[in-house]
């Protein structure tokens, strides 16, 4: 019997965010099984705890979906190192956690009850190609002269970005599931007026095995911000709503500081418990 930590991340109330499974203990699983069981949750994500091979790590981490498993993913990560903190793990650093994982070691930090994480080196950057922005458009339901701009903003799952006009233009997407054959990680974004209780809007869709809209993202959140803050495009801090379609509440804080992008949110565990795998 492994403990099993199920907690709901970028919200401070339960049922609003986006809930992680987390299995603790897992050296003993197999890949294999360690799939099966993320196929089971039927969560957009399930992650495992394991002893850190790196020195400098406190814990390593792998992180699946229903489909496949990710080298790094932002809201695993963040509700990961709660259900970690909340078993007794203790940090070999007082202001730090390090977690090694796909994508190598990532940093998060506390604020209070709040954490976030180091935004990971992107894999990919830069302008789409014009058939690229084409295609990625027609997915979204929209004419290439509706983007205002589009990156590639890939640290792991291969997000394509979008940038809108506004939140609402975001919010108003109906996008076609046929139409995400090449590009199955779109990402959104669009500013909302100034005064808003968010300064952004953000929507995900992913096609991995089954289409759907992702209610929370820190991976695209993280990746957006990369390129949106050395553009100039966004302040240096800012936060994101994302989930509104979806009736969900998200919010992502993001800040850039200590030469770092951080992406944080707030945390609610919502189940605690043990399963037999």
């Amino acid at each position: 019997m492994l403990s099993f930590t199920q907690v709901d991340v970028f919200t401070d109330e339960l049922l609003f965010g986006n809930p992680v499974a987390v299995v603790h203990g897992a050296d003993g699983l197999s890949t294999e099984q360690m799939a099966a069981f993320a196929r089971w949750t039927n969560l957009s994500e399930t992650t495992f705890l394991l002893s850190p091979t790196d020195p400098a790590a406190d814990y390593r981490l792998r992180i699946f979906t229903t489909a496949r498993e990710l080298p790094f993913a932002g809201h695993p990560t963040i509700g990961s190192a709660r259900a970690w903190l909340a078993a007794g793990g203790t940090p070999l650093s007082d202001d730090r956690l390090v977690q090694e994982c796909g994508a190598g070691l990532v940093s998060l930090r506390t604020n209070g009850t709040r954490l976030a994480f180091a935004a990971p080196p992107l894999l990919r950057d830069g302008p789409v190609s014009p058939s690229t922005l084409e295609a990625v458009a027609a997915s979204l339901g929209l004419a290439p002269g509706e983007v205002v701009d589009a990156q590639w903003a890939d640290n792991g799952p291969g997000w394509v970005a979008v940038l809108l006009a506004d939140a609402d233009a975001v919010l108003a997407l109906e996008p076609d599931p046929a139409a995400f054959v090449e590009y199955t990680t779109v990402g959104v974004v669009g500013p909302h007026p100034p005064g808003a209780a968010a300064d952004f809007e953000i929507r995900a869709f992913v096609a991995d095995d089954a289409f759907f809209e992702d209610p929370v993202t820190g991976s695209l959140n993280a990746a957006i911000a990369q390129w949106l803050i050395p553009a100039g495009k966004a302040p240096t801090t800012y936060t994101a709503a994302q989930g509104t379609k979806l009736d969900r509440r998200g919010r992502v804080h993001i800040e850039q500081s200590d030469g770092d992008i951080w992406i944080g949110g707030d945390t609610v565990i919502g189940i605690t418990g043990t399963v037999d795998l």
